[in-house]
């Protein structure tokens, strides 16, 4: 395969040659800088056939490389054999990123060319030399890209209308001095408008861009003729309600004839529509994303009720795997994926899948984003551990959850690491903690008893999560980066330590947690963790003697209400094996 991705390595250099490029940069974004981008926009894909979720490349004319972080570089030296891409490790000490790179290499005087339309605004403005924006650049090389994504658009119930996110932006607009806010990061429409969809497959979002002043409302939505009735119904009451839909291409000529102050989004602005916005231009920070962040009444309930469901799912999922390999029969990661996926489908209000599904069985498992083959996938044996890191969309929350199972006798090492990584995850979930206090130095809680044997993990302990929205989102996290965004009661984040082994397995501990409140004193006020998921942890690996007895027993209790909450719910046969599964150690 690396001789496809060298031919169109060689003709984008071709095409550098003949516009005097000295560099070209092509991002793993869109123009909304999503983390996950519809096909159109997998640019880096198309270029070097890696696949992860985070990488930007530059190209030279003697050099290709890929700048992505830990979570893919074993990966990435897979997909890049035979590309002729080098790798360039990020989120490691002695990390030089594309700025500082290519200020090593060229002067002010050199031409280094983006696509406009996928790179932020502020990105820009760190590279050296002079910056040529050329939108899709990569369309005259690209044979058969596909187009943007237009697929029918419903209407959300998040218990917030449309109207009151309207005016809380206004309001927030007139404390900024500004006369528009234009919303470019899709997450943040899709809040904004209460509306759901699927251009991006895994994530319920339209692409598309809102402009909101105080006297009116614009959507850039429209690409193709609408012909679903749901769409249909959708931008109606949207009319109904003043909202002006009008073509998504059209985003530029409204930016270019703006003539007061624009406020636009820092993070999720590209650079070619900041370039063209005519009058004042104001870079600040998406006031949605805090706001969207912590959820109102009607989310808390709809995430309850939306990891009740799934944890059915998993329960039905984890007994049939365990049962099913026991007896002999065949089945592969992929197999299991497939299962899964069954299993969540059969839940009313399912709307897809979270992210695609990592299951993995040994070695597969040390790739903390790896991803399951569709064919020859290997196959899940009676010992060892099992990684299946899942979630799923519904019209009533998101979930995201993974579990390593135990599939028959572990190792000494399989087990100690197992145990370990499960000491980091209950220290994060027991956390209580001032008001104020910021992820970051949570991070630490689910890392140490890791320290303290020497061990790590590369990626971060926790992310936000949204509402039926993306599984990823802002502004919060739980990582070692200094992110000064405090925790505040209504945020829903992640717990997810782990530790993997190059070549053996790999192993995740990851619930979802509520942050809420935990009362106040002359010393201030207390936020702690409430625990969403419901899904046991099998106990079959753990080395009691590593765990204390507060850590044991909140692992019992956490067992316990798993088994109290869900066995109703369950055929008698999976109930009486949960039970078992549930057992206090």
């Amino acid at each position: 395969m690396g001789t496809i991705y060298q031919q169109r390595i060689a003709a984008l250099r071709e095409l550098m040659l003949s516009k005097s490029w000295d560099a070209v940069i092509i991002t793993g974004s869109d123009p909304h800088c999503s983390e996950f981008p519809a096909e159109r926009w997998k640019q880096v894909q198309w270029l070097t056939g890696f696949t992860g979720e985070a990488g930007d490349v530059v190209v030279t004319a003697d050099h290709a490389g890929l700048w992505t972080d830990s979570r893919y570089f074993i990966q990435a030296l897979t997909q890049l054999a035979g590309t002729g891409v080098e790798l360039h490790k990020t989120r490691v000490p002695e990390q030089v990123l594309i700025p500082e790179w290519l200020a090593e290499r060229f002067d002010d005087d050199s031409i280094i060319a983006v696509d406009g339309l996928c790179v932020s605004a502020e990105y820009t403005s760190s590279l050296p030399g002079s910056i040529v924006s050329v939108p899709n650049l990569l369309d005259s090389l690209w044979d058969g890209r596909p187009g943007i994504p237009q697929t029918p658009v419903f209407t959300a119930d998040p218990g917030e209308s449309r109207s009151d996110k309207i005016g809380f932006l206004r309001s927030w607009l007139n404390g900024q001095g500004g006369d528009s806010i234009l919303l470019s990061s899709l997450d943040d429409i899709a809040w904004t408008l209460n509306v759901r969809a699927s251009d991006i497959e895994y994530n319920p979002l339209v692409i598309s861009y809102l402009l909101i002043s105080e006297g009116s409302v614009e959507w850039f939505v429209l690409k193709d003729p609408v012909e679903d009735p749901e769409t249909e119904q959708t931008f109606a009451a949207l009319r109904e309600e003043g909202i002006l839909l009008r073509q998504y291409a059209d985003v530029e000529l409204a930016l270019s004839q703006n003539e007061g102050t624009m406020v636009l989004d820092s993070n999720s602005i590209n650079h070619h529509l900041w370039n063209i916005c005519g009058g004042d231009v104001k870079l600040v920070p998406s006031p949605v994303q805090l706001r969207k962040s912590i959820k109102n009444r009607t989310e808390i309930d709809g995430m309850r009720e939306a990891h009740l469901q799934d944890g059915l799912a998993m329960e039905k999922f984890l007994y049939w795997l365990e049962n099913t390999v026991s007896d002999g029969v065949e089945i592969s990661e992929w197999d299991a994926a497939v299962k899964l996926g069954q299993f969540r489908a059969a839940i009313p209000g399912y709307r897809g899948d979270s992210f695609e599904t990592i299951s993995a069985y040994g070695p597969g498992a040390a790739l903390p984003h790896y991803i399951t083959p569709r064919e020859n996938a290997p196959v899940i044996e009676p010992h060892g551990l099992y990684l299946c890191d899942s979630g799923g969309q519904y019209d009533y929350g998101t979930t995201d959850i993974t579990r390593t199972v135990p599939m028959g006798e572990c190792t000494g090492l399989e087990k100690e690491d197992y145990t370990l990584v499960l000491k980091g995850h209950i220290a994060l979930a027991m956390a209580v903690f001032p008001a104020g206090t910021p992820g970051c130095r949570l991070d630490a809680l689910a890392r140490e008893p890791l320290w303290r044997a020497h061990r790590n993990f590369g990626h971060g302990t926790g992310h936000g999560i949204g509402w039926f929205l993306g599984v990823h989102e802002g502004p919060q996290d739980i990582r070692q980066n200094l992110n000064p965004t405090p925790l505040v009661p209504g945020m829903i984040t992640s717990d997810e330590p782990g530790i993997y082994r190059e070549g053996l397995f790999g192993i995740r501990h990851e619930n979802l947690v509520l942050c809420t409140e935990d009362g106040s004193d002359e010393f201030g006020r207390w936020l702690k963790f409430e625990t969403l998921t419901l899904c046991h942890f099998d106990t079959s690996a753990i080395i009691p003697e590593l765990l204390t007895a507060e850590e044991i027993e909140w692992l019992n209790a956490y067992n316990e209400r798993v088994y109290k909450t869900l066995s109703p719910y369950l055929p008698e046969e999976i109930s009486f094996w949960l039970r078992s599964k549930t057992e206090a150690i």
